[in-house]
C-alpha cells in the first residue's frame, strides 16, 4: 500500500517563546522528526502542511513572521512537497487532495499540532476521503483547553482526541510502532 507522510503545522508558534506555545511541542516535533527521516531514507511521498492565519485578530501564524515558519528540525528540503492552508482542514481549499490522488496514496501517516483542532480535522477528512490513517500520538500535541469554567489538561484533551478519532478514523499508535509497521 502506497504511503506517505503529512506533517500538519509544525510551526515556531506552537514552540517555547512562540505566540501560542504548546504542551509538549519539543518531544512532539523529534518524534515527528523520526517520522521525517524515515521517509526521506526510504524516498517515501511526505508533504509538509504550513498554517498561515488570514483571520482579522490572528494572534498567531502571521504571514512573514518567523512565527509562521516550520520548525527548524522539521522544515522542508528543497523539492519537497509544501501546502499552506488558512482553515483547520488540511485539505479546505488546498491542492493536497488532488496531490495525494495523483501519486496514488493509499495510507496516511499523520503528525502535527494541535491533535484537538488542525490534526483532528485533517485525519477526518482524510478518513472521508478514503485514506487509511496512521496517527503518530507522540508526533501531536495540544493546548489545556477551558469549558464551562472547567479547565481540561493538555494531557487530557490529547488523550480525548486521540481515543476519539482511534478505530474509525484511525490507528493510533506510538511513532515506534509506525516506524516497525512500515514497508
Amino acid at each position: 500500500m502506497t504511503a506517505a507522510l503529512l506533517l500538519i503545522d509544525l510551526q515556531n508558534d506552537y514552540f517555547p517563546g512562540g505566540a501560542n506555545p504548546l504542551e509538549g511541542s519539543p518531544e512532539a516535533v523529534f518524534q515527528a522528526c523520526r517520522l521525517l527521516e524515515s521517509f526521506r531514507s526510504r524516498s517515501l511521498p511526505l508533504v509538509h502542511i504550513q498554517h498561515l492565519s488570514s483571520r482579522p485578530g490572528a494572534s498567531f501564524f502571521l504571514p512573514g513572521t518567523p512565527g509562521a515558519d516550520i520548525h527548524p528540525d522539521v522544515a522542508p528540503l528543497p523539492g519537497e512537497t509544501l501546502f499552506q492552508k488558512n482553515f483547520p482542514n488540511s485539505f479546505r481549499s488546498t491542492p493536497l487532495l488532488d496531490h495525494l490522488r495523483g501519486l496514488g496514496i493509499q495510507r496516511l501517516v499523520i503528525a502535527g499540532m494541535m491533535t484537538h483542532m488542525c490534526v483532528d480535522a485533517s485525519v477526518r477528512a482524510a478518513y472521508d476521503h478514503g485514506f487509511e490513517c496512521w496517527l503518530a500520538q507522540d508526533a501531536c500535541a495540544t493546548i489545556s483547553l477551558e469549558f464551562g469554567g472547567l479547565t481540561v489538561p493538555a494531557a487530557h484533551v490529547h488523550a480525548a482526541f486521540l481515543a476519539a478519532l482511534q478505530d474509525a478514523y484511525a490507528s493510533v499508535m506510538p511513532t515506534s510502532e509506525v516506524l516497525e509497521r512500515l514497508p
